[in-house]
């Protein structure tokens, strides 16, 4: 934080502030104003700056988006740092504001048709529809980054943009040449800050990201954002609110950062009837598997939808690990027909079913007979629990694959009693 004078005239909270040295421009944003000057936050380092460098405000904070970042790698500033295809020499560029206000509600368009995924479980049980906003709630090392890569190469869209929020540097390359499909990063804007830059730049980043996507949007794409990860984002927001005074509440957190963390997210989805949408995907780690903590709390209320990644499920190699039951998306039941909305609730209910004698299953103490329901989430789990682990090949083909392992159980629902070759099922 650095104060400035000899501004306040001009000045606003939010405002951007350009310190220009010989050798490069710095950026800050404004946090506080007062009749001696304005405290502003850098986004970098500030070894460089001494008393008496001339600074510049700018009402609107602007980034230069254009062709030339697709297949690139992009930082808070707007900086292509490296670039997977080849130069273009002319690149056509278009100043956005970084700060935009989210579709009008009168304009919206409502969400559009499902989207493959290339996982069955996605496919089916967790639909994902163009233009929606789904959270990813996961702990460490359970496969976040690796189902993000899947869906990335897996889901259609004419542009896709990822946002890598407080990454270890080391994993932004790791992801970018092991994790993302190849043959997506002619379409594809990566915006990266590390964990080891300032919080604003973080906050920047993010920005950048939503820009970008909007941007593509705008030209009538559909679009896909990764955003890796919202809690990092929340994080860099609790920061930059506390040093610039605001009263901290649950876990520090200051009130502010549910209308910030909202007022990203209400920029993507759908967008106007003339323009295209944003399909969005953001991450939000749990520490400890907590899931109540205060992001993912509020998350849950924002997203259209949430996908829970499971450390219990991860450890015995189950990938993508998702726990189902802790999982909905909010376009069901509108996104499937009325018999694939009884496909997933008998899916549902036989996966509960099986929660629950599991105990006894692994004590050795169920026995076939005594409960029709039982014996069927039993003599089926193995299979079901399979085919939320496997890729698919289209909507249709997994609800057709789906209803061949659910026969039994679909049969026994109509029927009322239980199939009496049960146990070789």
């Amino acid at each position: 934080m650095i104060s400035l004078a000899g501004i306040t005239h001009a000045a606003g909270i939010g405002d951007s502030v350009i310190i220009e040295k010989p050798d490069q421009h710095l950026i800050g944003e404004i946090m506080t104003v007062t009749g001696e000057g304005a405290k502003v936050l850098m986004y970098s380092a500030t070894d460089a700056l001494r008393i008496g460098d001339r600074a510049f405000v700018s009402h609107q904070d602007r980034v230069e988006v254009g062709d030339h970042w697709l297949g690139a790698l992009v930082d808070y500033r707007g900086q292509v740092l490296t670039r997977r295809l080849p130069d273009i020499p002319s690149p056509f560029a278009v100043t956005v504001p970084l700060q935009r206000n989210p579709v009008s509600p009168a304009d919206r368009k409502p969400l559009g048709p499902r989207l493959s995924t290339q996982l069955n479980v996605t496919d089916t049980l967790l639909p994902i529809c163009r233009g929606q906003r789904i959270g990813l709630f996961a702990g460490s090392g359970v496969g976040k980054s690796t189902l993000l890569g899947r869906l990335a190469g897996g889901m259609s869209a004419d542009r896709v943009v990822i946002a890598l929020i407080g990454e270890r540097s080391r994993e932004v390359q790791e992801f970018i040449d092991g994790v993302l499909p190849p043959e997506i990063l002619p379409k594809t804007t990566i915006v990266a800050a590390t964990a080891s830059e300032p919080p604003g730049a973080k906050k920047r980043a993010a920005y950048c990201a939503m820009a970008a996507a909007e941007y593509y949007r705008d030209q009538g794409h559909s679009v896909l954002l990764l955003f890796d990860s919202l809690t990092r984002f929340a994080e860099a927001h609790r920061e930059t609110a506390l040093m610039a005074g605001e009263t901290p509440a649950l876990n520090a957190f200051p009130p502010s950062t549910v209308r910030v963390v909202s007022e990203l997210a209400e920029r993507t989805g759908p967008g106007a009837k003339t323009s295209g949408d944003i399909t969005a995907i953001f991450s939000v780690l749990v520490a400890g598997s907590d899931f109540e903590e205060p992001v993912a709390d509020m998350v849950r209320g924002i997203l259209d939808g949430h996908i829970v990644l499971s450390r219990k499920i991860a450890e015995r190699g189950h990938y993508p690990a998702i726990d189902v039951l802790r999982s909905v998306s909010r376009a069901l039941p509108k996104a499937a027909t009325d018999e694939q909305n009884r496909m997933l609730q008998v899916f549902r209910q036989l996966m509960t079913t099986y929660e629950e004698i599991a105990p006894m299953v692994r004590a050795g103490l169920f026995e076939f007979g005594t409960d029709p329901q039982a014996d069927l989430a039993h003599a089926l789990h193995k299979s079901l629990d399979q085919f939320l682990t496997e890729p698919s090949n289209g909507i249709e083909v997994a609800f057709e694959y789906l209803n061949g392992l659910l026969s039994p159980a679909l049969d026994a629902q109509l029927s009322g009693t239980a199939p009496a070759d049960l146990k070789t099922a």
